[in-house]
C-alpha cells in the first residue's frame, strides 16, 4: 500500500512543517522571542489495540490518520509516528510477564526481581528480548513505508525509576529504607541499560542533529524521562536516590526532557534547572501554568496538558498568559472544525499578549 494516500501532504503543508520545526528550535535557542505552540487532539477512528499490537499495518495507519487530523486542524503537532507497545517494554525485556487489558496497551503482570540482593545477578537483556523483536520489526516497516514529510520518534522507554519499579514491584518502596545500597546498585544498572537502549533505538527514528521528536513536538536532546512513579516517593527520596540517575541518563544520551505527573513542586524544582534538562511536561490539574513557568529557566520549554474547558484554558483565551513565552499547550476538541476555531482563538490571544504574529 502507498501510505501517502493517508497523509497526502501538499507542498504548502510540507513547507509548513519545516517552519514548525524552526519554531520549536527557537523555543530553546531564542526563548524570549518565541511564541507559544499548540497541539489540539481531535477524535480519530482507530483499530482496537488487540489488532495494532499484532498487525503493523493497523498501527501504522492509525498513526498516520492521527497526523492527518492534526494537519487538517493546522496546529503545531509535528507529523511524527511511534511504534507503541506501551510503558512496560523494558520490564518485558527483563522477563516480566505482560498482561494485555481489553483494547489497551500491555502492562507488567509480574515482577522478576523478588529480592533486591539479587540485583547483582541481573544481566542486560538481549536486543530482541521481550517485545523488542517485534518493536524492531515494526520500526523497520515504518522506515520502509514512511510517507514524505512523516517522521519517526522513539518508542516509549520511560525512565530509571518507572522501569525499576516495574521490574522490582512495590517492594522497591521498602528498599529505600531496608537496602539502600542494593537499591542504588539496581538503579545504576537500569540507568546503564537505558542509555545503551536509547542508542540502539535511535537509528530506527528520524531524530537528527541533536533534536528529537516526542509527544508531537520537537525537543533539544535525544530522549525523554517519564517520572510517573516518582509520586510514590518523597521529594527527598527522589533527590537522594533517583535524581543523580536521571542526570546521568540525560547526560549519557545527549540531553532530553522530563515528564512528571506527580504533585510535588519540590521534585520539579530539583531537576528543572539542570543543564541536561531541555524540556518539561506536567499535568495541569496538579500544577498551575503560572507556577511552573516561574520555576523553569528561560530556555526550557514547558508542555502544559489541559482540557479545553479548564480554568487554565479560560485564562489563556481571556488573555491571561504567563511572562514565559516558550510554552506548548496540549488540549482537545470534539472535531476538526472546532479544533480550528479553538486554535485560532488561542493564537489571536497569544499574539495580543506577546505582541507577535504567527
Amino acid at each position: 500500500m502507498d501510505y501517502s494516500q493517508i497523509t497526502h501532504f501538499n507542498d504548502m503543508e510540507l513547507e509548513k512543517f519545516q517552519s514548525i520545526y524552526n519554531r520549536y528550535k527557537k523555543m530553546y535557542l531564542e526563548p524570549k522571542t518565541s511564541l507559544p505552540m499548540f497541539v489540539i487532539n481531535t477524535p480519530v477512528k482507530t483499530h482496537d489495540w488487540e489488532d495494532k499490537l499484532f498487525d503493523v499495518d493497523a498501527m501504522f495507519k492509525d498513526e498516520l490518520y492521527a497526523i492527518r487530523a492534526h494537519a487538517d486542524v493546522g496546529d503545531d503537532r509535528v507529523p511524527a509516528t511511534r511504534v507503541n507497545f506501551g510503558t512496560a517494554q523494558i520490564a518485558a525485556a527483563f522477563g516480566c510477564e505482560m498482561y494485555i487489558p481489553p483494547n489497551n496497551l500491555p502492562c507488567a503482570k509480574t515482577h522478576v526481581l523478588h529480592d533486591i540482593n539479587d540485583a547483582v545477578k541481573l544481566k542486560k537483556p538481549d536486543k530482541n528480548a521481550g517485545w523488542y523483536k517485534r518493536c524492531f520489526e515494526y520500526s523497520e516497516f515504518y522506515m520502509e513505508n514512511l510517507p514524505e514529510g512523516v517522521e519517526i520518534q522513539l518508542p516509549d522507554t520511560q525512565g530509571t525509576f518507572n522501569n525499576a519499579h516495574l521490574i522490582r514491584g512495590n517492594d522497591i518502596l521498602f528498599d529505600f529504607f531496608d537496602y539502600p545500597q542494593q537499591l542504588e546498585y539496581f538503579l545504576d544498572f537500569v540507568t546503564d541499560y537505558l542509555i545503551d537502549l536509547v542508542k540502539t533505538l535511535t537509528p530506527y527514528t528520524t531524530n537528527r542533529d541533536g533534536w528529537f521528536f516526542d509527544w508531537g513536538c520537537l525537543w533539544k536532546g535525544a530522549g525523554r524521562i517519564s517520572n510517573c512513579t516518582v509520586h510514590l516517593i518523597s521529594p527527598d527520596m527522589y533527590r537522594d536516590f533517583v535524581l543523580k540517575r536521571d542526570i546521568r541518563y540525560l547526560e549519557g544520551i545527549g540531553g532530553g526532557r522530563i515528564h512528571y505527573c506527580g504533585s510535588y513542586p519540590e521534585v520539579i524544582e530539583s531537576f528543572i534547572n539542570l543543564p541536561p534538562v531541555t524540556g518539561f511536561d506536567y499535568d495541569d490539574s496538579l500544577h498551575s501554568l503560572t507556577d511552573v513557568s516561574k520555576l523553569s529557566p528561560d530556555n526550557v520549554p514547558i508542555y502544559c496538558r489541559t482540557h479545553s474547558g479548564s480554568e487554565t484554558m479560560k485564562n489563556l483565551l481571556a488573555g491571561n498568559w504567563p511572562e514565559k513565552r516558550n510554552i506548548i499547550i496540549g488540549t482537545d476538541a470534539p472535531s476538526v472544525e472546532e479544533g480550528k476555531i479553538l486554535l485560532n482563538k488561542l493564537r489571536r490571544s497569544a499574539e495580543r499578549n506577546y505582541s507577535g504574529l504567527y
